[in-house]
């Protein structure tokens, strides 16, 4: 700034950041940017932090992926950090596999109520003895209306 455009009060040693009227403020215009910036960064890093529990669920179950993305949109709505921590909780311990047992048992119960044996045992290929033909079981007929059914023992 040159000594005419000063007040004849004014110090004569301004600080670098004081700009003269009608010129660019160049402190005004970094801090802007910066500001801009920081909260663009701010932002990406609390969504890409918020989705963290989606991710690490993302490699389990379906159930399970699908819960913890519930409870992320929650956390993410009612700014309740509870939801979120449960969240995290979830998909970070395994549920167990309750849908393999269950199949396989559901699968037996019905050979065994259609008379169907049970598969053979997969063994080693050089153990293999051939074995004979199973026959198909025959169901048992009805007991016929003029006599009794016989009692089920327990």
């Amino acid at each position: 700034m040159t000594d005419s455009l000063l007040h004849p009060v004014a110090i004569h040693h301004l600080p670098p950041f004081v700009t003269a009227p009608g010129e660019t403020d160049v402190l005004f215009v970094v801090m802007a940017i910066f500001v801009l910036l920081a909260v663009v960064g701010i932002g990406l890093f609390y969504f890409k932090l918020h989705a963290l529990p989606e991710q690490l669920a993302h490699r389990g179950q379906k159930i399970q992926f699908q819960l913890v993305a519930v409870l992320g949109l929650l956390a993410l709505f009612t700014h309740n950090h509870a939801f979120w921590i449960a969240g995290l909780l979830l998909a970070l311990v395994p549920l167990p596999d309750f849908t393999t047992p269950l199949g396989s048992m559901a699968r037996s119960l019905e050979r065994l109520a259609e008379g169907v044996p049970a598969p053979a045992p997969v063994t080693a290929a050089h153990e293999t003895a051939p074995s004979p033909p199973a026959k198909p079981a025959q169901k048992a007929a009805p007991p016929a209306a003029d006599q009794p059914a016989e009692p089920m023992e327990s």
